[in-house]
């Protein structure tokens, strides 16, 4: 087929791309935003436009995806209304080829990016040459998605505009319930709905794997017909984290047990730090128990797990200044994340430069960010990152240095630009500091210039 995608570099249509191309369509399509995936697309020789155009869209096309960030006025979309093309959103087109096989999907308010790319690493690995698509590029695959011929699909499950509406697992993860989305969810009881009407849908003869440790997931849970697993660190989980040991900083790995219903699974090894990813690690062996993988295989494979993008990633040095890029955006995801970095990085000097990402989002949660940062010296924000959703809010960045600097005084300051925020830091860091860039928009951009890494914005 020719198909063509409005908004294509997003995380989640940069992979649904990706895989068309792999399955043998023609692909190409339009972006205006920060080109992140820009750079992998390319390599699969996909054209993309930089501006959205009526012009763009080529004369034979077979299937038209656009994001669900892309507004009804574009002139892409009115375009392919007036030619009446044949199209789908993105969850929609995702849906299509989900549905068709053994579906796993993975939801949850934290974790699930690198929890689906767990999961579709270690059968991959195994050789059960699994479906994926992740919101993030995993650094194993140097993309966002494989596609194999194997039965199993695996997907991150966004719930952002309930795209959860769309899919029909065999079986799902659900990583954790923290209320975000406010412009989409306008109450916690709305939120946690959308996960509860999705876990219902797992049918009987499939199965849940719930985070036991989470109380908000376990009510969630109690909507399923299928079988229901849990995890975590607390006893009277399903699977239970044992014997964790500290991070192996030459080795660069932490080992652990799982223990199911009291008896030990084996000890497994992770080459990512933190407890949340203990817990991710967790529900990726979780899945695999419940589909009778041999567990050997299972942590072999788990074992050469590189990561993600964007999700604790060293970027590089700066006048030996540690460099370290991560999408945490919700504030829990910010302690957690912080937590774990004062963990690695007891001795130094921690500096977290913050993107608040939707206005919406900054407005709701104002306090819990302003108390999220326990374990940086010092914060940095920037300017309100409004993406595709918003243009303006009834809140600042200014508001939320000020919040920050009610409980711990002189603490925050405010830079305004991701330029500005360069040229702050490109003299001022030494071999004492750890640089980490927060949020969801592109304020990896901050990071990726100190440490002298080429951004390409065309």
């Amino acid at each position: 087929m020719n198909i063509y995608i409005i908004g294509i570099e997003g995380a989640g249509t940069s992979a649904l791309a990706e895989m068309y191309v792999d399955l043998g369509h023609n692909v190409s399509g339009s972006d205006n935003g920060d080109h992140f995936y820009q750079s992998a697309l390319k390599k699969k020789n996909v054209h993309i436009f930089s501006e959205y155009l009526a012009k763009n869209i080529p004369d034979k096309i077979d299937l038209l995806i656009f994001s669900t960030s892309i507004k009804e006025d574009n002139p892409e979309i009115v375009e392919a209304r007036r030619r009446d093309l044949r199209m789908l959103s993105y969850p929609e087109a995702l849906a299509e080829l989900f549905n068709s096989k053994i579906g796993i999907a993975i939801c949850g308010t934290h974790g699930k990016t690198t929890t689906t790319a767990m999961i579709a690493h270690i059968l991959n690995e195994i050789g059960k040459d699994p479906s994926a698509v992740v919101g993030s590029r995993v650094l194993n695959w140097g993309g966002n998605s494989i596609s194999g011929g194997g039965d199993y699909f695996v997907i991150e499950a966004d719930e952002y505009q309930n795209k959860l509406q769309y899919y029909e697992p065999f079986a799902a993860v659900l990583t954790s319930i923290d209320w975000d989305h406010p412009d989409s969810y306008p109450t916690e009881a709305s939120y946690r709905q959308a996960f509860s009407d999705f876990v219902s849908r797992v049918p009987n003869h499939g199965f849940l794997v719930v985070c036991g440790d989470d109380a908000n997931a376990g009510n969630v849970a109690l909507s399923a017909v299928c079988k229901v697993s849990t995890y975590g660190f607390l006893e009277g989980n399903d699977f239970r984290i044992m014997e964790q040991k500290p991070w192996d900083a030459k080795n660069k790995m932490r080992n652990f047990s799982i223990i199911h219903k009291k008896q030990t699974v084996r000890e497994f090894e992770i080459g990512l730090p933190g407890d949340y990813n203990l817990l991710n690690a967790t529900a990726a062996i979780s899945v695999c128990y419940r589909l009778n993988l041999d567990m050997k295989e299972v942590a072999d494979a788990l074992r050469t797990f590189k990561g993600t993008a964007r999700r604790f990633e060293y970027v590089g040095k700066r006048n030996e200044a540690i460099l370290i890029d991560d999408y945490a955006h919700h504030p829990e995801e910010v302690k957690a994340m912080l937590k774990s970095a004062r963990s690695l990085y007891d001795k130094k000097n921690i500096i977290a430069l913050f993107h608040p990402h939707s206005f919406t989002r900054t407005e709701a949660f104002l306090g819990d960010f302003a108390q999220s940062f326990d374990n940086a010296d010092k914060v940095f924000v920037l300017d309100i990152y409004g993406s595709a959703r918003e243009e303006k809010g009834n809140v600042s960045s200014q508001n939320l240095v000020e919040q920050i600097n009610r409980y711990f005084p002189a603490k925050a300051e405010l830079i305004p630009t991701i330029p500005e925020a360069v040229e702050f830091f490109k003299d001022k860091l030494s071999s004492k500091d750890v640089l980490i860039s927060i949020g969801a928009g592109d304020v990896w951009k901050v990071t990726h210039e100190l440490a002298g890494k080429i951004i390409n914005n065309k």
